[in-house]
């Protein structure tokens, strides 16, 4: 099951980008996420603010995929319910010899739903380390 979390990209420079996801009551997961009471998993407003974070990278990239290596100081706030819109913006902090350094933030409205400092690393060098 592939997740696609960025409807559209709303801005983007070199350092930022700004990106849309609207839920939706027919996305899947969320009939489990919670039985009566829909909202967007944790997990997934995360997987947004990576994905936008790939987004800002693609042309960087080369094309190569890029893996989360680290996420930390995640905090989450308002849930995101169905017919809401989570807009997502992620900042490159750094450029170091292995990737790129991270944060990101959505927001439903004026309210934070998630914020994080994330890591991404081309896949080839997740490989190279693990000898795979």
């Amino acid at each position: 099951m592939r997740f696609d979390l960025i409807d559209r990209v709303i801005e983007e420079d070199e350092q930022r980008l700004v990106a849309v996801k609207a839920v939706s009551v027919a996305e899947e997961y969320l009939a489990d996420h919670f039985p009566g009471f829909p909202v967007l998993p944790g997990v997934m407003m995360l997987e947004a603010i990576v994905q936008a974070g790939r987004a800002l990278l693609a042309k960087r990239a080369g094309g190569q995929p890029l893996v989360l290596t680290e996420a930390k100081n995640v905090r989450y706030g308002n849930m995101v319910r169905p017919g809401q819109h989570l807009i997502v913006e992620v900042n490159i902090r750094k450029q170091t010899q292995h990737g790129w350094q991270f944060n990101g933030k959505g927001t439903v409205g004026d309210q934070t739903a998630v914020q994080a400092q994330f890591v991404l690393e081309p896949l080839a060098r997740q490989l190279d380390i693990t000898g795979n």
